[in-house]
């Protein structure tokens, strides 16, 4: 079993999971608690079999345990932040959906320190792509949440450095219905780095 940790600056706290110590660092945003987030398969495939360096960084509860829904802003904060605690200087940033709109933040905002933005599922949003650096979009053909069209709409963008490769069959949960797959097509993509 993988161990969560909190990281507890200022009255937060941010709960994240790191796994393997491969010189490839990956960093995943969850949209969701690290025990439903879908992500745990794929994370430990990628850091046990492919030898990642991987953490998975979940949404923050308040002082008192309160749960409150953090502002994309919030979620980027909170990655620098156990980021720096880790002691990472560069990494690979991603999430899946909600999680890879903050890393699309996180990238633009932090582009010194991302070697390449992991998209698993593209949310419709106008954030601009950060200059320079790879992209690899992972798209479920069925996902009607965010579908085919968002991946597509954002590789137009970057069509040099951007790359979509997708789960055949798999609707948007496929991070957890397909997992393997899913870390295959990372693994392949990241490997080269």
């Amino acid at each position: 079993m993988t161990q969560q940790s909190i990281l507890e600056p200022e009255g937060r706290a941010i709960p994240y999971i790191e796994e393997g110590e491969g010189p490839v660092p990956l960093v995943l945003i969850s949209g969701r608690a690290l025990n439903g987030d879908g992500l745990g398969v794929v994370a430990h495939y990628l850091a046990e079999e492919a030898g990642f360096h991987v953490v998975r960084i979940g949404p923050r509860a308040e002082a008192g345990g309160q749960d409150r829904a953090a502002t994309l802003r919030e979620r980027v904060e909170d990655a620098v932040r156990v980021i720096d605690h880790i002691g990472l200087d560069h990494t690979w940033i991603g999430g899946h959906a909600f999680g890879g709109t903050a890393a699309r933040i996180f990238a633009a905002d932090h582009t010194d320190r991302v070697n390449g933005l992991l998209l698993l599922g593209v949310e419709d949003d106008e954030i601009p792509l950060a200059p320079a650096i790879p992209v690899l979009i992972v798209q479920a053909t069925d996902d009607a949440v965010t579908p085919s069209a968002n991946a597509e709409a954002l590789q137009s963008t970057a069509p040099e450095r951007a790359s979509i490769k997708t789960v055949d069959g798999a609707d948007h949960l496929f991070p957890a219905t397909h997992p393997i797959e899913t870390a295959v097509i990372i693994e392949e993509y990241l490997d080269w780095d």
